[in-house]
């Protein structure tokens, strides 16, 4: 995908009272904009960006204001943040994951946010460190014995990792004994998009496969969260992880059916957020890596030299600067959170632009991300460019992998030290290489992550005596 070609001609069109409205389309494009929405999301973010900075979508009943700048990104999600809800897709994806922290607002967010921030303080995230560097260990160990029969799914590797990060470092539970969590997820993203393309106007009894395997993993989800925390209350006394900080908050629920629903749709929105965008992210790192030997060598280079033989401890993460460079890198070219989706409550204005109240706006950190204004060689793989020792000058909103303003994700710092915790112990153990032919489509879902599933061949690069290959 490139965004430095020429600029889509349209002239920008007067609203009714005068005011400057976006350029965009003509009308009659909007079948083929819908096919887009439907079957290729990232394509419709570029050809928005094709139109400048600003551009105005109208598709079937939605008309969708795009705005690809860091001044508008900083607008829209932190200096006027008040003014924005979250938009279309995260408000169709409440009917498949509910009114969990991604898609809550107003005074229902602010609770959950308070209830759930102390789980995510750099004090107990720190302390976390331990679990995270025996889980990457383990997942070493599984690639390293996968690898040996044949070609492993990296896609699912990363998944089962990121869950087990987040039961145990979060729930304090561990989350393998549930072998179906994978796919119930797969079914809620799945009906997230679905709702998202029908403009949730398809009952949800209709029984198309799709919606009968969605009930389905809903139910099974239910009974994990019930399980999760009848084990809590079995143990006598609750900490301060996730589960113990839902089961006193949802105790204030006068109806119990509303609290059960709500330790749900809280549970559901944690794990499903926060494993698919770490998994996301580890898997375009290795498809990237595969391409860039030089990158992987250093690499390698650095994790030998910081780790030696020894698990990664929490202080090494300053000393980790290169591995951290490329995961600041990865998540720029691929963001996990690909598209960030608002609703104007009330008229504003941006970038010069009217956006009336009930306007649905987009900002995309994937567009942002390869703006030609920005970033020298938007296209091109360079971890350089995140060196902190090289002033970089560009806006600080001009690079949103987190998202922005008040709804900033909560667990970027547990993200950011899980995925360099495994980059650095899988690349300073193991080489993986992309089975030959096999064509890798990015997939834009709840997250950015690899369509099919990413088969890799598992290489030794070092042996048990910790020489380099």
């Amino acid at each position: 995908m490139t965004l430095t070609g020429p600029k889509a001609t349209a002239s920008e069109r007067p609203s009714s009272d005068g005011r400057r409205v976006p350029p965009g389309p003509p009308l009659w494009a909007g079948p083929g904009l819908f096919k887009k929405l439907a079957k290729d999301r990232l394509a419709l973010m570029e050809q928005a960006a094709t139109y400048g900075d600003a551009a105005k979508l109208s598709i079937g009943p939605k008309t969708l204001y795009f705005f690809n700048h860091p001044d508008h990104a900083k607008h829209v999600l932190a200096d006027n943040s008040g003014n924005y809800h979250k938009g279309v897709g995260l408000v169709q994806a409440r009917r498949a994951i509910g009114d969990g922290l991604l898609t809550s607002e107003g005074e229902l967010w602010r609770k959950q946010r308070r209830m759930i921030q102390p789980v995510f303080q750099n004090k107990r995230i720190s302390q976390q460190a331990g679990v995270i560097a025996k889980e990457a260990a383990g997942l070493v160990e599984r690639l390293r014995a996968k690898g040996a029969e044949g070609p492993v799914d990296v896609v699912q590797e990363m998944t089962w990792l990121s869950l087990g990060v987040l039961g145990r470092t979060l729930l304090d539970a561990d989350l393998g004994e549930f072998t179906s969590i994978g796919q119930d997820f797969e079914a809620v993203q799945d009906q997230a998009m679905f709702e998202l393309v029908t403009l949730s106007k398809v009952p949800m009894w209709v029984p198309l496969p799709k919606q009968i395997r969605f009930r389905r993993a809903r139910e099974d989800l239910q009974r994990i969260v019930d399980h999760l925390e009848a084990e809590r209350l079995k143990s006598g006394e609750l900490g301060d992880d996730v589960v113990s900080r839902l089961i006193a908050s949802t105790r204030e629920e006068a109806d119990p059916r509303v609290g059960r629903l709500r330790m749900r749709d809280e549970l559901v929105t944690l794990l499903l957020a926060g494993h698919e965008t770490t998994a996301s992210t580890l898997s375009w790192t290795f498809h990237l890596l595969d391409g860039h030997p030089e990158v992987r060598e250093r690499l390698h280079a650095e994790a030998v030299e910081v780790l030696g033989d020894r698990l990664p401890v929490y202080e090494d993460l300053h000393r980790l600067k290169y591995t951290a460079m490329v995961v600041e890198e990865v998540m720029r070219l691929y963001p996990p959170v690909w598209m960030l989706p608002r609703e104007a409550q009330g008229d504003d204005e941006v970038g010069g632009y009217h956006v009336p109240a009930g306007a649905d706006v987009l900002i995309s950190p994937y567009t942002l991300h390869r703006h030609p204004d920005f970033w020298d060689r938007p296209e091109a793989f360079d971890p350089e460019r995140f060196d902190p020792d090289r002033p970089s000058g560009r806006p600080r909103y001009a690079y949103i992998p987190f998202g922005a303003g008040p709804r900033f994700c909560v667990g970027n710092h547990l993200g950011m030290m899980e995925a360099t915790f495994v980059i650095a112990m899988v690349a300073r153990d193991l080489r993986l290489a992309k089975v030959r032919g096999y064509k890798v489509v990015p997939e834009p879902m709840l997250s950015l992550r690899v369509r099919g599933g990413l088969p890799m061949t598992v290489h030794p690069v070092r042996d048990a005596g910790g020489a380099g290959a």
